[in-house]
């Protein structure tokens, strides 16, 4: 009996039938949460050499076709994960920016740690916010700016697009 991977992924299905269940099955399972994620650049070298895995996969491509990944983006014409990842995580700092500033979510998240606070052994360094200042970074963006931005939804929901976050 055929696994259901080569039912579907190895059938004679049409790309864009592949691609829409690819979206609405695969991505939000993988995605979800993702807004809240603080990923690190090997954890980003890993989700999106996964997602061109996939695509691979989805197209029929072999290792040994040497077809390059950029050829696979612009046939399946879908964003990189972590672009995704990224204008949610945006989308996400922007809601909270938009917040009454006694909301509980954005005082939790704009709180400075005491002075005398250290992080424990074998904790990862990077947080949300360091992650969404990195965002904000590649818009040539400081945390207050954006902070101000937020206010101006429309204009923001255009920076957190898939087009504008890819470098």
């Amino acid at each position: 009996m055929q696994s259901l991977e080569n039912q579907i992924w190895m059938s004679r299905l049409a790309i864009s039938t592949k691609l829409k269940l690819y979206n609405t099955c695969i991505l939000p399972i993988f995605l979800y949460g993702s807004d809240c994620w603080a990923i690190s650049k090997t954890d980003a070298r890993k989700i999106d050499a996964l997602d061109q895995w996939c695509l691979h996969m989805l197209l029929g491509i072999k290792w040994y076709q040497f077809i390059r990944n950029d050829d696979v983006r612009r046939l399946t014409k879908q964003p990189k994960l972590t672009a995704i990842i990224q204008s949610r995580r945006l989308t996400l700092f922007g809601h909270i920016m938009r917040m009454y500033d006694n909301a509980d979510a954005k005082r939790i998240l704009l709180a400075s740690p005491p002075a005398d606070w250290r992080r424990q052994p074998g904790r990862t360094r990077i947080t949300w916010l360091s992650t969404i200042q990195q965002d904000l970074k590649q818009h040539h963006l400081t945390l207050s700016e954006a902070a101000d931005l937020a206010q101006n939804h429309p204009l923001l929901r255009m920076m957190s697009t898939y087009g504008a976050t890819q470098s």
